[in-house]
């Protein structure tokens, strides 16, 4: 391990996906990492109370939850069935004491090609989302994805459409978040993570930071393509003093979804994580 500053450092859940949740938290106390962003479905599986409480006695705080979204159903019974699933995210987030909830908003339904009309659908579900996510104490985090995911799992793309849709809410219920590895190709991105920390102290609509690395060739299926860091193109450390010059001084999360990592032992890949971020992103 490093004597580096992991006083901002989390780890996500999904970068060391073949731990259990109790694994998991072994693995953090005995490398000395204090924070941690989860995901519904193993969250789920463990028990959310189960979960909340495991988590709390080993000291861990929840930095994010992912996640909820996919809000871009047109038809009545869907999209009153993704509101539901979301406000029981919401309340999953409120249990476990995590600030923030991760929203991907979901692709274009089968046969639709309307982008902009997808968009104002998210934009109508945060409308109803937002005051019972504020009521839990939960901010809602729209992420945006590459645009490779535009199709059928997000039709925000950029941090300029997320902030267009977070800006028609109160900042203390709707921000964004800022990952490296869905953003970096942007060369707007700097001067909206400017604009998302114009927008009040504490980076203002920056809800949450994320780390991952940009290689290629992408795998088949491309989800699993995020590269460990300082092994791809993306400038972590350039974009962690983005977000700080901005004003954000919360978590950095560590999110990569690489079946290699999976394929190592838990403890080993946690020790390398932490060893990368301090030299790539510190």
């Amino acid at each position: 391990m490093t004597d580096a500053d992991l006083s901002r450092f989390s780890i996500n859940q999904e970068t060391v996906k073949q731990w259990s949740l109790p694994e998991l938290v072994e693995g953090c106390g005995k490398a000395g990492v204090a924070r941690v962003g989860l995901w519904r479905a193993p969250v789920q599986e463990y028990g959310v109370e189960r979960a909340a409480r495991l988590v709390r006695e080993a000291g861990l705080t929840v930095t994010s939850l992912c996640r909820g979204g996919f809000l871009t159903a047109s038809e009545p019974g869907a999209r009153a069935a993704a509101l539901d699933d979301n406000r029981a995210a919401i309340d999953e987030a409120a249990a476990l004491a995590t600030p923030t909830l991760v929203l991907v908003s979901g692709g274009l339904p089968a046969g639709d090609r309307d982008l902009r009309g997808a968009r104002e659908r998210v934009a109508d579900a945060l409308a109803e989302l937002a005051p019972y996510a504020r009521e839990r104490g939960v901010r809602l985090a729209i992420e945006p994805l590459h645009p490779m995911f535009a199709s059928d799992r997000c039709v925000v793309s950029t941090l300029g459409q997320a902030l267009d849709l977070a800006e028609r809410f109160p900042v203390e219920e709707v921000g964004v978040v800022v990952d490296t590895y869905h953003v970096w190709w942007d060369d707007t991105a700097a001067a909206r993570i400017a604009r998302a920390g114009a927008a009040g102290p504490g980076g203002g609509r920056i809800a949450a930071f994320q780390l991952a690395d940009w290689v290629t060739p992408l795998p088949a299926g491309v989800l699993l393509g995020r590269g460990q860091l300082g092994d791809g193109s993306v400038d972590l450390r350039r974009f962690r003093e983005l977000v700080d010059a901005a004003g954000y001084d919360g978590p950095v999360e560590v999110e990569i979804f690489n079946e290699g990592l999976w394929a190592r032992d838990g403890a080993e890949v946690l020790a390398e994580v932490v060893e990368r971020y301090a030299a790539h992103a510190l």
